[in-house]
């Protein structure tokens, strides 16, 4: 499935910013945070990291360290989410480098199911183009509305992210699709994804770990009341 964390679009965000300085803030938050946030950013980085060894281990055709590495990445995915909020280490650009982690990961596993996999994805290509054509839509929405990718983070989206996880690392360890789990990850993460470009339309300035629309609407509603 695809998870709106988001995307293999590069390390640093389209902004008005000159690069170098982006680059400065990476490393600022990545060495010069304090130990809490340096630790959870550096647990990211881990997933952004191993991308390109999963792709290699994928055209090596070696299954065995492919799934392993995998599975660290899904699981480093849960294990910083948890951290930055037990510390409060939130901040913009690690929500930035937190999305390109997560798309990462399930690009991974979307390659490695697709190259080990191609009979259950030509099975169900209509799934996988339906839910490929709104994440295209979701992205192209948020660079055309903020220069950006949105970085919304919703429970919704989190929960298409742990079930996916969970169906794409049952495929690889046992060696068989489990369809319950496999419709489940779609359904959750086609919702996602709606839930996400309604997001775009209604919040007019970028906003960085969105709860859900019900929340932003209930915002909203607030603002205009006062």
């Amino acid at each position: 499935m695809l998870h709106r964390g988001t995307a293999f679009y590069g390390l640093v965000h389209v902004t008005t910013r000159k690069k170098p300085r982006d680059f400065k803030d990476i490393g600022r938050l990545l060495l010069k945070s304090g130990r809490p946030t340096r630790v959870i950013n550096l647990i990211t980085l881990y997933r952004i990291v191993t991308f390109p060894l999963l792709v290699c281990l994928i055209i090596q055709g070696n299954t065995q360290w492919f799934k392993w590495l995998l599975a660290a990445s899904f699981f480093t995915d849960a294990i910083d989410g948890f951290l930055a909020r037990k510390y409060k280490a939130t901040s913009i650009l690690g929500a930035k480098l937190d999305s390109i982690g997560d798309d990462l990961t399930v690009l991974a596993a979307a390659i490695g199911l697709f190259t080990f996999h191609f009979e259950f994805v030509k099975e169900n290509i209509v799934v996988f183009a339906a839910l490929f054509c709104l994440f295209l839509i979701q992205v192209g929405l948020s660079i055309y509305r903020y220069r950006k990718i949105s970085t919304f983070h919703t429970y919704l989206a989190k929960t298409a992210a742990v079930v996916t996880a969970i169906f794409m690392l049952s495929v690889f360890f046992l060696g068989k699709v489990s369809y319950p789990l496999f419709y489940a990850a779609a359904a959750l993460t086609g919702v996602e994804l709606i839930e996400e470009i309604i997001l775009v339309l209604l919040l007019r300035d970028y906003t960085s770990n969105v709860k859900g629309l019900y929340w932003a609407l209930r915002k909203n509603k607030k603002h205009g009341d006062a």
